[in-house]
């Protein structure tokens, strides 16, 4: 039973804490740990003695753990943004997806480049020349200059796809390589890759961001907190059923996931001509069916670079 309540015991705490954190920023990590959980025991409804431990816990390499501190941690302060960004860094562990997307753009070294949501433009700059690279954003918050082979549309996807031709922005060359990490709702994610797939070739890839969700809170369509995936994990389930001819990886990246999609079929106009019809299907698709198997229905995929340069051809 934890020997919380008191002044000695408020007292102790308050040491154990001071204590661990020193420790921590000298990097005697498993001496902090230490302090950590018996600080945790003490004041088991405190919110900071909860994530110091959980985060000390992975650091140490105790993974198991620190997700028990997450769970402790979220039952007392589920308001908690930061719970979700450590459980899922927790949960996969590994490259974070945009250490991954740099390693697939230095060893593809794609003629061109298409991002749909830029954002504050992270990813897109990494794309390096040669490659000619644009991002599609309505509301691009950009810090500072892109490079001379960087281009943004301030534009919605759906408007730039009606009234562009990406490869005129291209110099007249298919899309090598494309990233979708734009509305995190299945129709808008399921129209971009239907616009991309039609500009790329059989030897092209697209890839796709936040579809393997932490939980159903996060997975919902309607974003509730900080860290959201929303539902683009049902866009996968759409592709493996409807779309058999495409070669559908989700590398294990923290956050949430990055989809590594192959064997496109620029020819296909199924996604297009059916999209309401599938759209329906699938949002009836409730987050339970994920979870008996997720890793199975979603194509979990190790994220181990040697595997993950086989998957590009």
């Amino acid at each position: 039973m934890p020997l919380s309540g008191g002044p000695d015991s408020a007292r102790l705490a308050g040491e154990l804490f001071a204590s661990g954190t020193a420790k921590r920023k000298a990097g005697r990590l498993t001496e902090a740990l230490a302090d950590f959980s018996r600080t945790a025991e003490l004041k088991p409804h405190d919110p900071s003695c909860l994530l110091q431990a959980a985060e000390v816990a992975y650091l140490v390499g105790k993974p198991q753990l620190a997700l028990e501190y997450c769970g402790r941690l979220r039952g007392v302060a589920p308001e908690l943004d930061v719970t979700d960004m450590l459980e899922a860094r927790i949960r996969f562990g590994g490259e974070h997806y945009l250490q991954v997307m740099a390693r697939i753009l230095d060893a593809v070294k794609p003629r061109t480049y298409v991002e749909i949501g830029v954002e504050h433009g992270t990813s897109l700059r990494l794309v390096q020349a040669p490659t000619l690279a644009i991002g599609i954003d309505p509301e691009p918050k950009l810090a500072g200059r892109l490079a001379a082979n960087q281009k943004v549309f301030a534009e919605t996807s759906d408007a730039f796809f009606a009234a562009r031709d990406p490869r005129a922005e291209l110099g007249g060359l298919p899309i090598d390589l494309a990233f979708i990490d734009g509305m995190h709702q299945l129709e808008f994610a399921l129209r971009d890759f239907a616009n991309l797939e039609r500009f790329c070739t059989r030897d092209s890839t697209i890839l796709i961001d936040d579809c393997y969700p932490l939980n159903r809170e996060t997975a919902e369509r309607e974003r509730r907190r900080d860290f959201w995936s929303g539902d683009i994990w049902r866009l996968i389930l759409l592709l493996k059923k409807y779309r058999p001819d495409l070669a559908i990886h989700i590398v294990a990246t923290p956050p949430t996931g990055l989809a590594v999609v192959r064997r496109l079929d620029p020819d296909s106009r199924f996604l297009r001509e059916h999209h309401d019809r599938l759209c329906r299907e699938f949002l009836a698709v409730d987050y339970a069916f994920l979870e008996d198997d997720m890793p199975g229905k979603l194509n979990l995929f190790p994220n181990d670079w040697a595997k993950i340069r086989a998957l590009l051809g």
